[in-house]
């Protein structure tokens, strides 16, 4: 065997492990910025959802995190306040007052929600934000909304939802983890291009 086949069978193997190694990583990666509640002025909880983040949201302000609770991602076009979407439906339903709920109904993608969001914040005061989504969205969320905050002294933790379908170490055994992470490399690729 040739010195040069072999150093290529090494190269090849070392190519291997470091492919798999980052492949069997992107869910540790994606939910790598997940954190823990803290108090705050508002709970953001954000569109897109099946129900978890709702929950989640109605659990922190019953736990006491924050006396506000904004909802983003509802269609402006179907939107009627005095007819309350299913998410502030189901906040009621968990015992929030309809008071403590705000609605953002111009938010059609993630950085319009941290900017919409981070503009409401200035405009009720508050300096701090728990916000809510599901675990593989963490990575974008993160540097999505340190952007949107930039220069700001407001603050905000990332909460993650707990679905049952989510492992961040086994991710691409189940097909639901496995859509949500390629979709979130793909967008984490567009808004590294796009906003930052």
């Amino acid at each position: 065997m040739s010195a040069f086949f072999k150093k290529s069978l090494i190269l090849l193997f070392a190519a291997s492990i470091i492919g798999l190694t980052a492949f069997f990583s992107l869910g540790s990666l994606v939910s790598h910025y997940e954190g823990k509640p803290e108090k705050a002025n508002v709970i953001i909880v954000l569109g897109g959802d099946d129900g978890l983040r709702v929950e989640q949201g109605g659990e922190l302000y019953k736990a006491g995190y924050a006396p506000n609770i904004l909802v983003t991602g509802i269609d402006r076009k179907y939107y009627r306040p005095s007819y309350p979407d299913w998410r502030e439906k189901r906040l009621m339903e968990l015992g929030i007052p309809e008071e403590a709920i705000l609605v953002d109904v111009w938010s059609e993608t993630t950085w319009d929600e941290a900017r919409n969001s981070v503009k409401m914040m200035s405009k009720k005061g508050w300096k701090s934000a728990i916000v809510v989504s599901d675990p593989p969205h963490m990575f974008r969320l993160y540097h999505t909304w340190s952007r949107a905050m930039e220069g700001s002294p407001k603050k905000f933790v990332l909460v993650s939802t707990k679905p049952q379908w989510w492992n961040p170490l086994l991710w691409w055994s189940n097909k639901t983890s496995y859509r949500f992470v390629v979709s979130e490399v793909q967008k984490n690729l567009y808004y590294a291009v796009v906003y930052f």
